[in-house]
């Protein structure tokens, strides 16, 4: 069966669909032993030779195994896997008998907690597909206290410093005490740093930020460092479409000062 390229390309190991692509336009790609540089080129593996940077690819797409990877991302670890300033990354948190992985989607360098890292193509461009709205929930610890009426901006969606606007979230107010406060956020996007630019916005920066949870998938039980792989119903889980949740303010029973999470507890 003939399939797209750069499907191919990720699907075998050798980069993600993204970086897959600027390999073919590149050059650096040949079918057949012809350099292909357009990316709708389709090719079947069954029958096509298919070499990247001069090395065929059918022998790792007919032995590759589909890997789902849930990782709890501690903080200091870059989402990537290379970086020229030789910062850790969350692929040395795994073992590399589970070969050439990827993280699906991104947690900035201080953020911590859930990330799925998978080697499947097609999983991960439905999880970072804006159209398919896999929600992502964060718990925030924030310096100060900030007013409701600057919450209330933050859920109608505000303009960042780069002039980009943010889309309408739900944000609930978890604890507080005299000097911090906690908040449960939920976005349907994913901006560089967003959490933090968004309270930056209105003077109450982000101490602490972790991700608690990936469309329906939570795991309060996975230390952080370490991973798991994820079950066929949870795969089939997050790769159902889901109908997105109005971004509208949850009334829930704010904490006392002693119940407020993250004081003798690893929650942001």
């Amino acid at each position: 069966m003939q399939e797209r390229l750069q499907k191919l390309i990720a699907a075998a190991g050798i980069a993600s669909r993204r970086h897959a692509e600027e390999l073919i336009t590149a050059g650096l790609v040949t079918v057949n032993g012809k350099v292909v540089t357009e990316l709708g080129t389709k090719a079947d593996p069954a029958n096509d030779h298919i070499k990247v940077r001069g090395k065929l690819i059918n022998p790792s797409l007919q032995r590759r195994e589909k890997v789902h990877v849930l990782l709890n991302k501690p903080k200091g670890y870059l989402s990537s896997v290379s970086d020229p300033d030789k910062r850790p990354m969350v692929t040395e948190l795994l073992p590399p008998s589970l070969g050439r992985l990827y993280p699906v989607g991104r947690l900035d360098f201080n953020t911590e907690g859930l990330l799925l890292l998978t080697n499947d193509g097609d999983f991960t461009n439905f999880i970072t597909s804006a159209r398919n709205k896999i929600d992502k929930v964060y718990e925030a610890k924030v310096k100060g206290v900030p007013p409701e009426p600057a919450i209330q901006r933050l859920r109608r969606g505000v303009t960042l410093d780069d002039g980009t606007k943010t889309a309408p979230a739900r944000i609930r107010k978890v604890g507080e005490t005299e000097t911090n406060t906690w908040f449960e956020i939920l976005l349907h996007e994913g901006k560089n740093q967003q959490i933090r630019r968004m309270f930056d916005l209105i003077g109450h920066s982000v101490i602490k930020l972790r991700r608690s949870r990936i469309g329906k998938l939570r795991d309060d039980e996975l230390k952080p460092g370490r991973w798991r792989h994820l079950t066929e119903d949870e795969v089939k889980l997050l790769t159902r479409s889901q109908p997105r949740i109005k971004a509208q303010p949850a009334k829930g029973k704010v904490m006392n000062k002693a119940a407020a999470p993250g004081r003798g507890s690893s929650r942001p």
